[in-house]
């Protein structure tokens, strides 16, 4: 657990903060993931959404989760002193999207230039 610091005129006296954030800022940042998970899970659910419709709205809400996870619990902010932060972060995405993408186009092209099952038995006879 993460040792408290001092407070600043800002904070309230007597409140802990702890070094990152405030124990306020995390449990505002959990019921924000709560909510966006249980309405995630309720989308998926319901037949009262558009059924082509569903898969848009959970990459908004798996895109708004990600959001409160970068900002709550990760401290990614559009503050100065928060630039490595952001850099690492983008490096991060950039390597997981080149594995990602770069293993779809791998498999794309090896299906295309796959013999087929029944074409393998013609050949042995």
């Amino acid at each position: 657990m993460a040792e408290p610091i001092e407070t600043t005129e800002d904070q309230e006296a007597g409140a802990p903060r702890v070094a990152g954030g405030s124990w306020q800022g995390y449990l505002i940042g959990l019921v924000f993931a709560i909510i966006l998970t249980l309405a995630s899970f309720w989308v998926a659910g319901t037949d009262m959404i558009w059924g082509p419709g569903v898969p848009i709205l959970l990459a908004v809400l798996a895109i708004a989760q990600m959001g409160v996870h970068l900002v709550f619990f990760l401290h990614i902010s559009s503050a100065p002193d928060s630039l490595n932060n952001i850099l690492a972060l983008a490096f991060g995405v950039f390597v997981v999207a080149l594995v990602v993408f770069g293993s779809m186009i791998i498999m794309a092209n090896l299906n295309a230039n796959m013999m087929s099952m029944p074409e393998l038995m013609n050949m042995q006879r």
